[in-house]
């Protein structure tokens, strides 16, 4: 299983790592200098998500969280908003049973 979002296809990136030593400018120092340059992976920020289908069923896949935030994917309903019945009107012939 491959670290790519299934929405937008990012995938690992490489860069550089970089090391450094002695205190800056602004704080009284002499100034940083860069001790090791070495190479490294950028990992995107996968999740598993279950997302609704066109045809009603779900899925799990993995997506990166910028899909998700962005509104790419929409995620299945685990469970219905709970909703508060409106009072039912009174009945006359309850109304005159009453008195």
């Amino acid at each position: 299983m491959a670290r790519v979002c299934e929405i937008c296809g990012k995938r690992p990136q490489m860069g550089n790592s970089v090391e450094t030593r002695g205190k800056a400018k602004y704080l009284g120092g002499v100034g940083t200098k860069i001790t090791g340059i070495t190479r490294r992976q950028f990992k995107p920020n996968l999740q598993r998500v279950k997302i609704s289908t066109p045809n009603g069923g779900a899925k799990t896949v993995r997506v990166c969280t910028q899909c998700i935030r962005s509104g790419a994917v929409k995620k299945v309903v685990k469970r219905r908003p709970f909703q508060v019945d409106e009072p039912k009107a009174a009945t006359p012939e309850k109304a005159a049973a009453k008195s």
